[in-house]
């Protein structure tokens, strides 16, 4: 899969008092970027549902800090799917400001079919895997 990547302006709303990104916003922008990509290969969360009767829960995620961002910046944030399991893929993502690499992170997302009794682990959809590599 190539990069896919989305850019954000970093509001005021996103920082803290001293005008640096507050560190739950970078996973918020991870989740944004996802669902971008997702769309951008015509299955947001709604088609996933309906297409394949399941939904790409977050099992984990991690981010390590490089350098503050700041009010008024504006960041891409790069998603590339680096690793198919069975039931699991891992995104790998990329956070840079200007010229600056900030941060970088991963979601470790499952696969989960809806099922009368709520939410079950189950083999992800070959037409799901093809549709996003």
């Amino acid at each position: 899969m190539s990069v896919f990547f989305s850019d954000f302006e970093v509001e005021w709303g996103d920082c803290d008092e001293a005008g640096i990104v507050f560190y739950p916003n970078y996973f918020y922008w991870l989740d944004c970027t996802f669902q971008r990509l997702l769309k951008s290969r015509g299955l947001g969360q709604r088609q996933v549902q309906t297409e394949f009767g399941a939904v790409t829960p977050l099992a984990d995620a991690g981010m390590q800090f490089r350098a503050p961002v700041r009010y008024d910046e504006t960041i891409r944030v790069e998603a590339k799917i680096m690793v198919w399991e069975e039931r699991r893929f891992r995104v790998d993502y990329r956070i840079i400001s200007g010229d600056k690499l900030v941060a970088e992170g991963y979601e470790l997302r499952a696969w989960a079919t809806l099922t009368p009794n709520g939410l079950r682990g189950a083999p992800i959809a070959a037409e799901f895997k093809r549709r996003m590599t």
